[in-house]
């Protein structure tokens, strides 16, 4: 590798938050706690990546008090119980000087009733009751239900406050719930819900600001979203820059500190004409700072690696180069801290060599 290191390893500040570096730890589904409590197991894998230099930890995805929230019962909940085992993970993290955050989350259609899932006798629950655009499984969400999942986001992140994290992210990415009222293949509804652009944002925003409410003005949040969808990876939300930003500001002016932007590989183009990225256009579109995210530093992309492909370590000559022009602010990592808990100290100390490759394997264990 040419290129120094240096701009992944200057401070970073927003909302009264500062990191010491720009890299963070992508949230990764684990399901390794029984009965959505995590574990001594499960701090422990946290305070690993943030004594090797993690500037910021996001957890894997925590659902948030809906019934039919989750689509597995050993992945962590984010109310009740969870929480004393949460606060376990934030002092651990904070003993060795890191910082983190839950990923808020609510999977909606994801979720098969016939899976490992607490309530299989409830339907999944989105804004049509579509699992695709061509398959309805469900009934429509009522008014009441939706303002019930509003609200239990709203108190997930007053929890996170009060426990001790240092900010929340809320998964409005890859075809979960948040993500399924962005997108018009699975939002047919017909009431302030759904319809034009600005009407299928207004469940994201209520949430936003329902949040916003609980924790104040001076309290980080982060929203992730991803053109793609695990039910179409050739799913775009806003084909053309102009629309990107139509979706994007109010959004923004609803709460959102950070956009964490999801791409398959960070290095793609998001639109002809521009070599920027979906968090460089992001961040050229709000002013706001992004994330970007997608196969930093492996040579395969994400979706094949959980698909049972390896993957081995490659350069980041053109993450440092975009790093160093501001194209995006933070980098997360996720398979590549997944398998190796001192990425970042071996990219701080230039010890490419010891980088190790993501085999599937490791998604069995919290090494």
């Amino acid at each position: 590798m040419s290129r120094s290191v240096a701009p992944l390893f200057r401070p970073f500040t927003f909302n009264g938050l500062t990191l010491p570096n720009r890299i963070v730890m992508a949230p990764m589904t684990r399901s390794k706690s029984p009965g959505g409590i995590p574990g001594p197991e499960v701090a422990a894998y946290y305070r690993r990546r943030a004594e090797n230099e993690t500037g910021l930890i996001i957890t894997e995805g925590t659902t948030v008090n809906d019934p039919v929230s989750s689509m597995d019962v050993d992945v962590p909940n984010f109310f009740g119980e969870a929480l004393k085992g949460w606060k376990h993970v934030v002092e651990e993290v904070h003993g060795v000087g890191g910082k983190i955050m839950p990923q808020l989350w609510h999977v909606g259609m994801a979720r098969n009733p016939k899976g490992k899932v607490a309530h299989p006798e409830l339907p999944s629950a989105g804004p049509s009751g579509l699992s695709r655009p061509d398959k309805q499984v469900s009934e429509p969400m009522t008014k009441q239900h939706i303002q019930h999942v509003i609200d239990a986001f709203a108190r997930a992140a007053a929890d996170a406050r009060e426990i001790g994290f240092d900010g929340v992210e809320l998964h409005g990415a890859h075809g979960y719930l948040i993500d399924q009222f962005f997108w018009e293949g699975l939002n047919k509804r017909d009431d302030e819900f759904g319809g034009n652009m600005l009407k299928r944002e207004r469940f994201a925003i209520d949430i936003i600001e329902a949040v916003r409410r609980e924790v104040g003005k001076d309290y980080p949040v982060i929203l992730r979203f991803s053109q793609w969808k695990q039910q179409d990876y050739t799913a775009r939300l806003a084909p053309t820059p102009e629309l990107l930003g139509e979706f994007l500001k109010p959004l923004s002016e609803a709460g959102v500190d950070v956009f964490h932007c999801s791409q398959r590989r960070f290095w793609e183009p998001e639109f002809e004409g521009s070599d920027l990225n979906l968090a460089g256009w992001t961040k050229k579109l709000t002013g706001k700072p992004t994330i970007t995210v997608g196969s930093v530093s492996l040579s395969g992309e994400f979706i094949a690696a959980f698909g049972g492909e390896s993957s081995t370590p490659t350069g980041i000559d053109d993450l440092l180069a975009r790093l160093e022009r501001d194209e995006f602010d933070l980098v997360a990592v996720g398979r590549a801290l997944l398998v190796d808990p001192a990425w970042a100290r071996k990219i701080h100390e230039e010890r490419y060599d010891a980088l190790e490759p993501f085999n599937p394997a490791a998604l069995a264990v919290l090494s």
